[in-house]
């Protein structure tokens, strides 16, 4: 579904990806581990658009992403969750999700879609009518990834959804996102530092380190790698 072949990627002089190779199938949750700084969210905007890689290819259903612009990403059906949300605090919830669907045309479908939304996220039902500056930080990132589903994805990149929430909050989040994959057959590629949690609900994973892919498996095997254990699982 979506492949990345040697792609490396800077920031003006600073390269900030080197020749990171992964794939993502379809309707599979793959995990993109590793400390602050490794390269993460660089590699998220490559998929996303938002930076173009210096050298490397992007491919998506046969499509070469990285010569097209990011609203035509998203037309194909990925969709970006960036860290922090990122989201329009000054509308309401309803407009939030609305603006989730602005590039599409088919009304009935979208009023389908967000019944969809508020039944994997109930509290958004209950706070449509108020600000999205005004939820707490779990409604917040609720609100986020129902926005997302409203652009309907087939993949979903979601940078640290659990970023500064409560453990129970945070649970509740992984559960609905595993839900939404097994359930709408949704791929995720997702960007976390639970790595527990993380590796909880993928298939396989990969650990960068400093713009490196350093190890590939599945998440079984990255479970029982020693050096992810001790540098990642704390035992």
């Amino acid at each position: 579904m979506l492949r990345l072949r040697d792609v490396t990627a800077a920031y003006g002089p600073v390269v900030a990806l080197h020749q990171v190779s992964l794939e993502v199938e379809e309707k599979a949750v793959v995990a993109l581990l590793g400390a602050n700084g490794a390269g993460k969210t660089t590699t998220l905007r490559v998929i996303s658009g938002l930076l173009r890689p210096r050298s490397g290819v992007v491919e998506y259903d046969g499509l070469q992403l990285h010569t097209l612009s990011p609203d035509r990403i998203v037309s194909l059906g990925i969709v970006h969750v960036p860290e922090g949300r990122q989201l329009f605090t000054q509308l309401t919830v309803l407009e939030n999700l609305e603006l989730g669907a602005y590039l599409r045309r088919d009304r009935a479908g979208i009023r389908r879609d967000l019944e969809k939304v508020f039944q994997y996220f109930p509290i958004l039902a209950e706070r449509r009518r108020q600000h999205a500056g005004s939820l707490s930080g779990g409604e917040q990132q609720m609100l986020a990834i129902g926005r997302a589903l409203m652009a309907r994805p087939r993949l979903l990149l979601l940078d640290e959804p659990s970023l500064g929430l409560a453990p129970m909050i945070t649970r509740e989040i992984f559960q609905i996102i595993r839900a939404i994959n097994q359930e709408e057959g949704i791929s995720v590629l997702l960007v976390e530092q639970n790595v527990r949690l993380a590796l909880d609900i993928s298939k396989k994973g990969y650990v960068l380190e400093t713009g490196r892919i350093v190890l590939a498996d599945t998440a079984e095997g990255l479970r029982a790698n020693e050096e992810v254990r001790r540098s990642y699982l704390g035992y």
